[in-house]
């Protein structure tokens, strides 16, 4: 006989066998332990179901009845519409399902009731639940186990809710007290949570509801326990390597080091050329680089305070002073830095990193700093460049259109040290480029940075470089806690002074006409203004506005005595660039552009941003998007064009038009869409969360934090026999956590 374990194959379970295993195992339920942690994704309460004449449109129901009607009908391209008619002794709904033809043969077949669940709607003087949830009941189900709190679990095709709650029912009776406890007694009992075997039985099979929302608790303090205890000693073992101590306090009283005199350098190259063995200065060329090395030395030598206010042509603001104040902390540590800087858009993260890169290149090291794009590369090339040239740094650019000759010249200097800064896109980690002494690696707007990536520049490097990560996205508390739990994080909660708010506008389509007017003034007062578009070209399948299409029309119909632009994702690098050198440099007015320019294009003379269908975009997104005016002296507009037809979409464009505070939109955008569509992409660290939800538990994850961190201050490597099992969930859920230490 088989000895009985969590890891015991699911076909020895009562009432599922090969058969029903192969099911299963499509799902992912392969062992008795996959099938007991596969949590209930919502419930039913079939202790009193509603009748079918009690529904209301809009409204989630479940129903139970006899079907007495089943029709198929043919639409275009070969589908099918599947209806089925539901009636109870009130009234009747109609179930449909698109092109399954499947579950047509299920309905002929089953002669007893069936239970559906989805969303009711008014179709035309019926109510109708499309693509239902269903499940068939059989005469000889148990009545007492139908009239309970059922729970229901996410299927794969072909895998029956009662295959599910069989088999979950058989592994609690006989398997369920083989599982051991993560958590040690004493942190149940200060936290008052009950134990997890009694947890899984009522997460799976409720007595009641007060017993599954402790049940559910229970198991959302695991989730996020376990994930705090995995960024804590990450986050550990990050400040137990070794990295570089750069000389902060020396530098701040004032002096360069480890860095060879401008002025010696220029005697040598002179003698060199010369053939003397004493430096001289037989030509008034030489008495001027004489004069710049001797300057340069000079300014090396400021306090690095009076060299950031000579770099910059502001005065950074408190929230600058704080965030450079904290980086040059990390800096100073004999660690690598591992930070992560969140700031608004136009806050001035790129002075601070400007601050930042000046510390490492006046204590002797080269920095790097890595854009997404090869147009934000240049930008930021162009922009620091300006700043640090007049203190004697030399600034390289590496992008893949420069010509070969170019590109050999940037990498020598790279790699002898003449370049202090490197400028580029990810490429400048590739194997053929060089360091001669890296010390600190800048990543902008890149948030997947990780381990591998790090050791690609320790590889490159000397020693082990700091690296510090930005983003104009403002990140949740919720969703720092978690995706960016390991990093130092630092906010620059503070624009500057004198800046503008631009003002937001939720306009119909209708009101186009007054718009495109609008934006003529402004052009005419000699404003720039984008077109942001949700897609490149017409779709059959989207009702969109295309930005081809638009263009066409703006140039052609709108705006013919104007110069008007495009610029897609779709269109070549080279095609690219010129577009927005055209609109940089004024010769365009006007550019028509899909999310292409969300991040970091900087034009200061637009003023005018149209959102066409901003509807189709997340309030982030439209909130990175309108960062790209309101960047000069002028009074900024960003209108929105939108239906808005649901509640939700209604919601986004308030709040838009209401705040400019990035960190506000982004816990809206985090209530309104979920945190695994935040941003339009699926956030690390909560895609793996089997019951936490960051926005319902925000306070379960803040007590799960506090816990995890007052157990690290007394106990960092969570040693002992009572933590052992702790280690082992935390390899299992957050194995590859190293490897995404920064995501």
């Amino acid at each position: 006989m088989q000895e009985r374990s969590l890891a015991t194959e699911v076909q020895f379970l009562k009432g599922v066998g090969p058969r029903g295993a192969v099911s299963l195992g499509k799902a992912g339920i392969k062992t008795v332990g996959d099938l007991l942690f596969r949590l209930p994704r919502r419930y039913e309460d079939r202790r009193n179901l509603p009748p079918i004449a009690e529904l209301r449109p809009g409204e989630y129901a479940t129903v139970r009845g006899r079907i007495v009607k089943v029709e198929a009908r043919p639409i275009s391209g070969g589908r099918v519409i599947l209806k089925a008619v539901v009636r109870d002794r009130t009234g009747s709904v109609a179930l449909t399902w698109f092109n399954q033809p499947w579950v047509r043969r299920a309905l002929e077949e089953h002669e007893g009731d069936i239970l559906a669940y989805g969303v009711v709607k008014d179709s035309s003087g019926y109510y109708e639940i499309a693509s239902p949830e269903w499940e068939t009941i059989s005469e000889d189900d148990d009545a007492d186990d139908f009239a309970r709190i059922v729970p229901v679990y996410s299927l794969t095709e072909g895998l029956a809710q009662k295959l599910v709650r069989r088999a979950v029912k058989s592994a609690i009776e006989g398997y369920v007290g083989l599982v051991v406890d993560p958590l040690p007694e004493r942190i149940l009992r200060d936290q008052k949570l009950p134990g997890l075997e009694w947890s899984i039985k009522q997460i799976h099979s409720p007595e009641s509801e007060t017993h599954r929302v402790k049940a559910r608790s229970r198991l959302v303090f695991d989730e996020f326990f376990i994930l705090q205890v995995a960024l804590a000693m990450r986050r550990a073992q990050t400040q137990q390597e070794l990295g570089i101590s750069f000389p902060i306090e020396q530098l701040i009283r004032g002096g360069a080091v480890a860095q060879v005199s401008a002025l010696e350098a220029a005697k040598a190259n002179i003698r060199r050329q010369t053939g003397r063995s004493k430096a001289s200065t037989p030509s008034l060329e030489h008495d001027a680089s004489l004069f710049e090395a001797e300057a340069r030395d000079k300014r090396n030598a400021m306090p690095l305070w009076d060299q950031v206010h000579a770099m910059l042509p502001f005065e950074l603001t408190g929230a600058q002073n704080r965030v450079v104040g904290e980086i040059w902390a990390d800096m100073a540590r004999p660690h690598p830095m591992n930070r992560l800087v969140q700031g608004d858009v136009g806050s001035g993260k790129t002075a601070v990193a400007a601050c930042a890169i000046l510390a490492a290149i006046r204590s002797g090291y080269q920095a790097a700093m890595m854009a997404p794009t090869e147009i934000l590369a240049e930008q930021h090339y162009n922009g620091i460049k300006r700043i640090l040239e007049p203190l004697g740094v030399e600034v390289g650019l590496l992008i893949g259109k420069q010509g070969s000759r170019d590109r050999k010249r940037e990498m020598e200097r790279t790699a002898t040290g003449a370049n202090h800064l490197v400028i580029g896109t990810h490429a400048i980690i590739q194997d053929s480029i060089q360091f001669k002494s890296l010390g600190l690696a800048i990543v902008d707007e890149q948030h997947r940075f990780g381990v591998m990536q790090r050791k690609a520049l320790r590889d490159k490097s000397f020693g082990n470089p700091d690296v510090l990560v930005m983003t104009a996205t403002p990140i949740p508390r919720t969703l720092t806690m978690t995706t960016y739990g390991d990093l130092d994080v630092s906010v620059i909660d503070e624009l500057p002074p004198g800046r503008k708010p631009i003002k937001t506008h939720w306009r119909q389509p209708y009101e186009r006409d007054k718009i495109y007017n609008t934006v003529r003034r402004l052009i005419e007062e000699g404003r720039q203004a984008y077109f942001v578009c949700p897609m490149v070209s017409e779709n059959e399948k989207l009702t969109a506005q295309a930005a081809e299409d638009l263009h066409y029309r703006l140039q052609n119909e709108v705006y013919a005595d104007l110069k008007v632009g495009l610029l897609h994702g779709q269109m070549k690098p080279k095609e690219k660039e010129e577009a927005m050198d055209l609109f940089r440099t004024g010769q365009t007015q006007i550019l028509v552009s899909t999310t292409v320019i969300e991040v970091g294009v900087d034009v200061p003379n637009a003023s005018v941003m149209v959102i066409e269908d901003a509807n189709r975009f997340g309030l982030s997104q439209l909130h990175q998007l309108r960062g790209r005016v309101g960047r000069g002296q002028f009074q900024s507009f960003c209108i929105l064009i939108a239906e808005a037809k649901s509640d939700e979409a209604r919601a986004r464009m308030d709040i838009m038009v209401a705040t400019n505070d990035g960190f506000k939109i982004a816990e809206e955008d985090l209530r309104l869409r979920g945190p695994g569509e935040l941003a339009g992409t699926q956030q690390a660290g909560n895609a793996d969360f089997k019951i936490a939800d960051l926005i319902q538990d925000a306070k379960m994850l803040e007590v799960a934090r506090q816990a995890a961190l007052a157990e690290f201050k007394t106990n960092p490597s969570f040693a002992g026999n009572e933590w052992s099992r702790l280690h082992e969930r935390v390899r299992e859920s957050h194995g590859d956590l190293a490897i995404v230490s920064i995501s």
